[in-house]
């Protein structure tokens, strides 16, 4: 007979574990002996033993009993069930991992590898991390409020990447950050925006890629809030015709000499 120490070390475990499983009802808890200690004998090690084995196996301890006391067919059943169970949940733990290193670079939280490829892309283009960042926010955005469509969006938006008027305008209203809402840069900005909305959608009247308005409403105000110059630029898109510059759409003949 053994003290719960002496049970612990034959078996390779902590008392703290002997006293766990004792909880969980896996291992019987002997009665105390006439100096107040508790005794186990050699089966008790051997239980103990398969317990250690099978919960370091991964198994969970809620069926170990199960499995100390199952026969040869159903031991192997329970086993192969077990299995599946831990290839489900390490593809699964799998999954967040990758996600966790997508994250890790910041511009992934909330977006799909291609949009998070696309600011990549906006910053080797030489576009200021400003503009960067609010079309980071955009995209949240859109994916959030279509997310079935933001994969179909990112590649249009890549395509259009390929125009050099279109970085130009980019790198343009990236200096154009520091100015005030009067500079005249900005009439010019409009204007070469005014035109690429043109070249961009085919012609007035033609729709974008489907923003609809409340959502197209909500992406100029982030505009406006995050660079101030964003709300000067839009209300002279509106003068020259265009609704927005979220939702390419024409809103009409712009009004003869409002620029």
């Amino acid at each position: 007979m053994v003290t719960i120490g002496e049970l612990a070390s034959y078996a390779g475990v902590t008392v703290r574990a002997v006293r766990h499983y004792h909880a969980k009802g896996l291992l019987p808890e002997p009665e105390r002996d006439h100096s107040g200690y508790r005794r186990y004998d050699a089966a008790a090690v051997v239980e103990l033993v398969k317990i250690r084995a099978l919960a370091e196996a991964g198994v969970p301890l809620a069926r170990v009993r199960e499995l100390i006391r199952a026969g040869e067919e159903e031991f192997a059943a329970a086993v192969a069930d077990i299995d599946r169970r831990l290839r489900a949940e390490i593809r699964q733990r799998q999954r967040h991992r990758e996600r966790i290193a997508r994250l890790a670079s910041g511009d992934s939280l909330a977006l799909s590898p291609e949009v998070a490829g696309l600011l990549d892309r906006l910053r080797a283009l030489g576009v200021d991390e400003r503009l960067v960042g609010l079309e980071r926010d955009g995209w949240i955005l859109l994916a959030a409020h279509a997310p079935g469509r933001a994969a179909e969006w990112a590649a249009r938006k890549h395509k259009q990447l390929a125009d050099p008027e279109l970085i130009g305008f980019y790198r343009a209203l990236g200096r154009a950050l520091d100015r005030s809402g009067d500079d005249p840069e900005l009439v010019e900005l409009a204007d070469r925006l005014a035109v690429h909305l043109t070249r961009m959608t085919g012609g007035p009247g033609e729709d974008d890629a489907g923003v609809e308005p409340p959502l197209a409403r909500l992406l100029d105000a982030l505009a406006s809030g995050t660079a101030p110059p964003a709300r000067r630029l839009i209300e002279l898109l509106r003068a020259r015709g265009w609704t927005t510059w979220a939702k390419v759409e024409r809103g009409g003949p712009a009004p003869d000499g409002q620029r």
